[in-house]
This record gives C-alpha cells, sequence and structure tokens, in this order.
C-alpha cells in the first residue's frame, strides 16, 4: 500500500518522516533502507515513523541502515515542524521518543522554516578514556546525551581525518551497540566547530545531539563556555548547557509532501 511521506531537513541532516500505523513492524528496518536510499530511494539519513499525541507526537527513528537510533536533536525539531504546520496552535509541543519526552518551544515561523528550542536529554556517563583506533592511542570524550557519543577534542578538522577516525570509532570494540562520532575544535570559548559521523549513516552536514554531546565535552574538557555557538558543515545551532537540560535551539525546514510507492 501507499504510504505518506514527508521530508524535512534540519541544517542538511535530512528526514523522511511516514505515519507508523500505515508500517508493519517486521518491515520497518527494511523500508528505512529503501527509503533513505540517496539514488533509489528518497534519500534521507533516517526515516522517522510517528503518531499523533495530545502534546505533539511520537516517534521511532530509524538510521540508513535500518538500525534504530534512541533520539536525533535534529529529527525531533524536523517532526516538530511537521506536528506545528498542522497544528499551528501548538506554541509548546512534546515530542516522545525512545530517550524520553523531549520539549519543544516554538521560536519562530518563516514557512518552510520553523525554529524550535529543544530541551535535550543531560549528558550522563561523560568520561575520558583512551582508544587503540589501528593501531595509534586516541584521547576521547564519551558521553549519552539520549544516545551514545564520542567525542575527539583537537587536531585538525579534516574529511580524511573524520573517515579514518569516525568510521573506525562508530564501529569500535568499546562501543558493542555502536556511537556517534564527532571531531571537535574550540575555536573560542563561545564557538566550537565539529564534524559529525552519525552511527548507521556516515558523515552527516549536522547533527543535534552530537551539537550538544561535543558542547558539553568541549566545556568540561576543552575550556569552553556552557553556552556556546556549535558549527558544522550545515551551519550554526546553539547549545546551552544547563543542570536540567541542554537546550538546543536551531531551525528545521519541510522540502516536501508526496506518497512511496515503492
Amino acid at each position: 500500500m501507499p504510504i505518506d511521506l514527508i521530508k524535512a531537513h534540519a541544517y542538511g541532516n535530512d528526514f523522511l518522516f511516514a505515519p507508523i500505523d500505515q508500517t508493519q513492524p517486521d518491515e520497518r528496518a527494511g523500508l528505512a533502507r529503501a527509503m533513505c536510499a540517496r539514488h533509489a530511494g528518497a534519500g534521507g539519513d533516517g526515516l522517522v515513523l510517528h503518531a499523533p499525541t495530545p502534546a505533539g507526537s511520537r516517534m521511532v527513528l530509524y538510521n540508513a541502515d535500518g538500525g534504530v537510533a534512541e533520539v536525533s536533536g535534529n529529527a525531533v525539531r524536523c517532526l516538530a515542524a511537521v506536528v506545528a504546520r498542522d497544528r499551528p496552535e501548538l506554541d509548546e509541543l512534546q515530542v516522545e521518543t525512545d530517550a524520553g519526552p523531549i520539549a519543544l518551544r516554538k521560536l519562530e515561523v518563516n514557512e518552510p522554516r520553523w525554529t524550535f528550542e529543544a530541551a535535550m536529554p543531560p549528558p550522563s556517563g561523560l568520561a575520558q578514556r583512551t582508544l587503540e583506533v589501528a593501531g595509534v592511542p586516541v584521547d576521547v570524550v564519551e558521553l549519552s546525551v539520549g544516545n551514545p557519543q564520542c567525542i575527539v577534542l583537537g587536531g585538525p578538522l579534516t574529511e580524511e581525518r573524520l573517515h579514518d577516525l569516525g568510521a573506525a570509532l562508530a564501529v569500535h570494540e568499546a562501543y558493542p551497540q555502536g556511537t556517534n562520532v564527532e571531531l571537535v575544535e574550540v575555536v573560542t570559548p563561545s564557538h566550537i566547530r565539529i564534524l559529525i559521523w552519525e552511527r548507521g549513516v556516515g558523515p552527516t552536514e549536522a547533527s543535534g545531539t552530537g551539537a550538544c554531546a561535543s558542547g558539553v565535552a568541549a566545556a568540561v574538557f576543552g575550556g569552553a563556555a556552557r553556552a556556546l555557538d556549535v558549527e558544522s558543515p550545515g551551519g550554526v545551532q546553539r547549545v546551552v548547557w544547563e543542570d536540567a537540560a541542554i537546550r538546543l535551539t536551531g531551525w528545521a525546514e519541510i522540502v516536501f509532501t508526496g506518497r512511496w510507492d515503492g
């Protein structure tokens, strides 16, 4: 049967959205791989299956490789844009994820772009360690912001280094379930730059949870402030680390609404 499909992106981190009740549980991983394929599908970093709730929406996220992810800050914001388009009376809404509920506040609407502040989960499991990658020791910061993150502070931010370290660390034996990886450079105390290797996807233009994790790691171990701008290839998101949450601010755009017949 055809499936209703929406595509949206936040800073180039793009997702496909489909009603969960139009899919079958045993077909969802394969559907994610087919839909997210860049040439044979609609193209995306992940597939979000969603259902409406009184306060907003519930979502389950599949990465492009068909694996399930706990949460994505950019996918949450994209889904919030979809909800806000259809229910404009909601200035505050909630997206339920496998990492817990995310509260969002609508800041600005300039269709097809919606700007939100999202209260992302506070960090947990924050620690430094040294891992061996291709026989070379690499110092990393590991933590969770609802999903696993591995941060490499300092060093050049190059595509070659991202492919060498990101690809290896994402599937390192230290992380049996895999991890997201960010290379981070502290430019000033209020500005950091990152490159992202997304678990189950590869390089992405941006990452909401990656921005949050990078901001925390830079604040604790890199001399940065707890309120800063996080620059990735897709643009700049704002991260403010508070005790109860990490406040992530940025925009999301709806690209198209259509139907999947594949």
